[in-house]
């Protein structure tokens, strides 16, 4: 069949052009994807079945190149502003939550703070980040509640990962997510949060359905950029 984008190619260069085009889904690793923008930059696919809008792999950068940009981050527990920011996850998840309860933030970043403003509530809460904190202990434990907060759309292998933290969850417990949602391809191409070269997948209130039908949990989407997910009792 004739194809305006690979006519003239090398038999070899047609191949790699068709695995990009048919990059898997990340998250659900079985739904069609589709392109749904491209910049200068990079290319974003969209999944038919979960709905994840990702940034196929070649676009990664590379682990130092990454820590490079989040070396770049200025959060700390002691900025109000950044404070407020945090509080748009840690109240309604604070509403939620058993008093004690014991958590994980995951991705804190060099300057953890979400962490500090639980325990400061009285829900303890341990931290991990693959960069910064990357302590394996962590993971030997179970935890009421797990956080997330302008991570997921950092998440290279996002199924993995999630399915990882929602493994370390008692059963009842929530998972708290902030992360800016995908609205629409016409919003999208305009959207500077797709900029960041550190993000490479995006997540839609369909993405978030789709996870919870995957692990029978309640779904809980407050306001733009929160979402609450519950483990089955």
């Amino acid at each position: 069949m004739h194809d305006p984008l690979t006519d003239g190619y090398p038999e070899p260069t047609l191949t790699v052009l068709r695995q990009q085009r048919s990059a898997p889904c990340p998250l659900c690793t079985i739904g069609r994807t589709a392109l749904f923008h491209q910049d200068p930059r990079r290319e974003y696919r969209r999944c038919d079945s979960c709905s994840l809008v990702f940034v196929p792999s070649r676009y990664f950068l590379p682990p130092e190149a990454e820590k490079a940009c989040y070396d770049q981050h200025q959060n700390f527990p002691t900025d109000h502003r950044y404070r407020h920011f945090l509080n748009r996850l840690a109240q309604p998840l604070i509403e939620v939550l058993s008093p004690g309860a014991r958590g994980l933030d995951f991705g804190c970043g060099p300057g953890p703070t979400l962490s500090l403003m639980l325990a400061e509530a009285g829900y303890p809460t341990v931290i991990y980040d693959p960069f910064y904190e990357p302590d394996p202990e962590v993971w030997q434990q179970q935890y009421d509640f797990v956080t997330a907060s302008e991570v997921v759309e950092h998440l290279h292998h996002p199924f993995l990962e999630l399915q990882h933290l929602w493994s370390v969850l008692e059963p009842g417990g929530w998972l708290g997510i902030m992360t800016k949602r995908v609205l629409s391809q016409s919003a999208f191409a305009n959207w500077h949060y797709k900029n960041d070269p550190t993000h490479v997948a995006f997540f839609s209130d369909d993405t978030f359905s789709w996870l919870a039908v995957q692990w029978s949990a309640e779904l809980r989407l407050v306001g733009q950029d929160v979402v609450l997910l519950q483990k089955p009792r």
